[in-house]
């Protein structure tokens, strides 16, 4: 039985890595497939990983029908496998419903990869419906570790080096702090108490206040 499998983690936990040596053991055994992404870092139709690895994928634009795309390709004789979706939080939650139909109707494989919450800790629309309708949810066993040394939970957005909590839903940035729109991961605390890696003082830490 084909399934549609979510991978999932904060940034810096490896998700596009894992995609590409997904596709890299697929394509080693003579499987075809198809390849998305969605707004990656490194430009439109790309998959890359911070290990500098990349690939060139299918790029998920908002009006992209990905079933009717898939069925067109298996009409005029294409072999399709497999499907690998990157960057899986910013498809529609009707994108995401495409892919399960994919794998129910057609019998194909759909391995997504993403970031379940935004950096207001709110779930991405396409995430949660991946939680929703996904056969599996597998949060990925390489954890990404905040500036103090604990599990990071949780994605912060940073502009000209300062923690932000309100704005557009999707702003495309990197972890680099040379950017003027940037991303940290954070464990819940530090998250709550907006202190980043540049803002940090350990040793006045226990008497900052949780804002309201």
């Amino acid at each position: 039985m084909a399934e549609l499998i979510y991978y999932c983690g904060t940034m810096d936990s490896g998700k596009s890595t894992l995609a590409l040596q997904t596709a890299h053991n697929h394509r080693s055994r003579g499987r075809e497939g198809v390849i998305f992404t969605s707004k990656d870092r490194a430009g439109k139709g790309l998959i890359s990983s911070r290990l500098g690895l990349q690939i060139d994928a299918l790029e998920v634009d908002a009006d992209l029908n990905l079933h009717k795309l898939i069925v067109e390709r298996l009409s005029i004789g294409g072999k399709i496998s497999f499907i690998i979706c990157d960057e899986a939080q910013f498809y529609s939650p009707e994108q995401i419903e495409q892919l399960a139909k994919i794998v129910d109707g057609l019998g194909i494989d759909v391995y997504a990869f993403g970031i379940l919450s935004d950096f207001r800790t709110k779930l991405f629309p396409g995430s949660a419906r991946l939680v929703e309708l996904a056969d599996r949810v597998q949060t990925l066993q390489v954890e990404a570790l905040c500036w103090c040394g604990e599990r990071a939970t949780h994605n912060a957005r940073t502009i000209n080096g300062k923690m932000v909590t309100e704005g557009e839903q999707v702003v495309v940035g990197d972890v680099s702090t040379a950017s003027t729109v940037a991303y940290e991961v954070l464990c819940r605390r530090h998250h709550m108490r907006n202190v980043t890696s540049k803002v940090s003082n350990p040793a006045s830490e226990q008497s900052l206040p949780f804002n309201n």
